[in-house]
């Protein structure tokens, strides 16, 4: 009993939590110092279900993932390893090194983990070590328009055989089907990692499952904590009732 209320104080499972730093901290250089002061959460990645020619086979597992916002901008710190670089690329089995950033275009709905729908579309923050970033509207797959002016800006480092890849974008920016990113309320996100020299490409990639990031003012606790204390009141009020019941039988004998 006295567990069970602790439990449901404990951090979701698929939660990134964000950071909350000063407007000086340089969050938008991967190498930041600042940066070893935000939490990490390591997400798994699998491959995702897709039509394209040897989906199934991809090459990264995880992904550790970083996110934090000053006054203005919020910044997502990816970093994965991958042990080539993939960039000027040639050919028709060239393909660059990318990754991405999946959000509801409309922060309330709850889209397809693949690119959405017609019916809730998702906003993408894409980097390719090619290209550098794109931000597209999907309204499932094979549906992606990239937007003319894009909000979103990305740097990135490479060490040790690894990316380290920041997006950055304004709590502010606007526009129709762009993520509305306010403290007001949480906003879900999943990520992708594409390996070039491995030759992933469009729906061959790594993804993870729907996280979300605490951006909304935070409850004391989930709705059904009070439940569960109310629960365990109950539970030790009726426990008292039966050992005074069974010391008063005992002292009648």
């Amino acid at each position: 009993m006295a567990v069970a209320p602790a439990l449901v104080s404990a951090r979701p499972a698929n939660e990134i939590p964000v950071e909350q730093v000063g407007g000086d901290s340089n969050l938008s250089a991967p190498t930041a110092d600042a940066w070893s002061d935000v939490a990490p959460v390591r997400v798994p990645l699998s491959s995702a279900p897709s039509g394209v020619v040897d989906a199934g086979d991809t090459s990264a597992s995880t992904a550790r993932v970083r996110v934090a916002h000053d006054d203005e901008s919020l910044y997502v710190r990816l970093r994965w390893p991958d042990g080539s670089a993939d960039g000027n690329v040639s050919g028709p089995r060239g393909f660059a090194d990318a990754a991405a950033v999946q959000l509801p275009a409309n922060a309330s709905d709850n889209p397809a983990i693949a690119m959405g729908s017609p019916r809730a579309p998702v906003n993408v923050w894409y980097w390719n070590a090619e290209a550098g970033s794109e931000e597209l509207l999907a309204g499932g797959p094979g549906s992606t328009t990239e937007f003319a002016d894009p909000a979103v800006q990305t740097r990135t480092t490479r060490e040790n055989g690894s990316y380290a890849l920041v997006f950055e974008r304004s709590l502010t920016a606007g526009g129709q089907n762009r993520t509305n990113v306010t403290l007001a309320r949480d906003v879900d996100v999943a990520f992708a990692v594409w390996n070039g020299s491995n030759m992933e490409r469009s729906g061959r990639k790594a993804v993870s499952e729907w996280y979300h990031l605490p951006l909304g003012p935070q409850p004391s606790g989930p709705p059904y904590q009070s439940i569960l204390w109310a629960v365990a009141g109950l539970a030790i009020v009726a426990v008292l009732a039966i050992t005074v019941v069974a010391v008063r039988r005992a002292d009648d004998e």
